[in-house]
């Protein structure tokens, strides 16, 4: 019988648990685990099973149960594709974006590659001014000018996207814009079509029945705290990318009905409290076409590499907090109903609905007064569908960062099926290896399985583990970037 161990002497609860960990009787088992997340910095904890079987003669082929593990449970990587919530999940989005947008550019992933040779262009949209900020303004040479404070400020100055007379800005009309933002884009896809048409002098029917517009779009925030659009618009035929779009249908018009919709799409916000508002596009936009060279300014693994890259952001870069301020027990809301079903305070937030006090928070001025407006703006009932205090550490934004059209190219879902399915197949090899059973490819197999959530994150022990992994995948890169170097 093996003795209890004596850690008292041990002061680091992460060094005492990892000991516990190195004695226990499968140690490997654990350490695979952690090694199979590839870094993965909060895996989701599963508890449950899983039972694989012949649907012809009911054998059973594959079983699983979290309780056969060391720790009795199942970790599974988080999936989040924030870098600032968990780097190595964020790379693995990255990546499916990138395939997902090149695929789109040069073929591939079930789309033709003659969509190459099909008209182009990486969009830009912008909001408009709510007021003057401190910014770095250039020549039309490029050279640097002084901002409008008189300084010319540095690429890291923290005063970047505040405005210069906080007082006149109008957090009002910002807060608004980021949450209709993703509306606003829809409205755009819309006139742009009608602006072709109108172009093309041609009616809608028949420019829908010669082509297809095919669309992927990522949002990034400006240091302003306002949302910005990337989109990758491409014509293609009537049956989509496997047919070549009609002679007429160019970039150059394109680039002349992207700056009609830009113009044409609106958006009229009424309310009482603070009156009508039109939510409209900045008129600073771009309409760049993508080389199908790659020695062009514009490529297509370029144009993928950025859109990934901004798939993977979310507000931080603003200066904002990565969390809700939402308080869960009473949703924002700063009451529950008690037993009597009458409006009781909320004992957690003290009845202010905010999980932490916004003036507490470690943000700049103006992040602040943002956050303030789309908290309060949400409390008011003709802003009540935007749920603006649930998104208010969002400074309001509330849509999908990344949305694409049906026909544009593969989904995320079918490469991480594929993903999925090439670990099965691993799978299925190490077992052959191992003289195991395998399954024919023949056979109809049916799974059956139940798992339920745990937790999320790290044992102490686990976290010490995993932060080698990631260190050795850090090293592992940095020499496959830098080269081996000579001894």
């Amino acid at each position: 019988m093996r003795r209890p161990l004596d850690l008292r002497h041990v002061t680091s609860p992460g060094l005492r648990d990892l000991i516990e960990l190195a004695n226990t009787p499968d140690f490997d088992r654990v350490t695979e685990q952690i090694r199979d997340l590839r870094g993965c910095t909060s895996p989701v904890n599963l508890h449950g099973w899983t039972l694989t079987t012949d649907q012809t003669t009911k054998e059973v082929v594959r079983s699983y149960r979290s309780e056969d593990e060391p720790s009795g449970r199942l970790l599974t990587a988080c999936g989040n594709r924030r870098t600032s919530r968990c780097p190595a999940c964020s790379r693995v989005y990255a990546a499916d974006t990138y395939h997902l947008i090149k695929a789109g550019l040069s073929g591939g992933k079930n789309v033709a590659e003659t969509v190459r040779n099909h008209p182009r262009a990486f969009v830009t949209l912008t909001a408009p001014s709510f007021g003057p900020v401190h910014n770095r303004p250039t020549t039309d040479a490029g050279r640097l000018r002084p901002c409008a404070c008189g300084e010319t400020h540095a690429e890291d100055a923290p005063e970047l996207g505040t405005p210069l007379n906080p007082a006149a800005y109008d957090y009002t009309g910002a807060v608004l814009w980021n949450a209709h933002a993703g509306q606003l884009w829809a409205r755009f896809t819309t006139y742009l079509r009608r602006a072709l048409a109108e172009h093309l002098d041609m009616s809608q029917k028949a420019l829908n029945t010669a082509l297809r517009v095919s669309f992927a779009k990522v949002a990034e925030y400006q240091k302003r705290g306002l949302v910005h659009f990337h989109a990758v618009i491409r014509f293609d035929g009537p049956d989509g990318h496997t047919t070549e779009p009609p002679a007429w249908a160019t970039f150059d018009a394109l680039r002349v009905a992207v700056g009609l919709a830009v113009e044409r799409a609106r958006l009229t916000v009424e309310s009482n409290s603070i009156g009508e508002r039109v939510i409209a596009w900045g008129g600073r936009y771009k309409v760049d076409p993508i080389s199908a060279l790659d020695s062009g300014e514009l490529t297509d693994a370029k144009v993928a590499g950025y859109v990934a890259k901004y798939a993977t952001k979310n507000a931080e870069g603003t200066g904002t907090v990565d969390r809700t301020l939402m308080c869960r027990p009473c949703t924002g809301r700063g009451y529950v109903r008690g037993p009597d079903r009458f409006h009781d305070m909320c004992a957690d937030c003290d009845g202010t609905g905010q999980a932490e006090p916004i003036k507490a928070l470690p943000v700049q001025q103006h992040v602040r007064q943002m956050i303030r407006t789309a908290w309060a703006l949400g409390h008011l009932p003709e802003f009540a569908e935007l749920k603006l205090w649930k998104w208010a550490h969002m400074l309001g934004f509330r849509g999908h960062f990344s949305t694409k059209s049906r026909a544009y190219s593969t989904t995320l879902g079918a490469l991480r099926d594929v993903r999925r399915a090439w670990r099965v197949a691993q799978a299925e090899a190490a077992r052959a290896r191992a003289g195991l059973p395998t399954s024919d490819e023949n056979t109809t197999l049916v799974t059956a399985s139940s798992w339920t959530y745990l937790s999320s994150g790290y044992r102490p022990g686990e976290e010490l583990l995993a932060a080698q992994v990631r260190h050795d995948i850090a090293h592992a890169e940095r020499i496959k970037s830098e080269g081996e170097p000579w001894l």
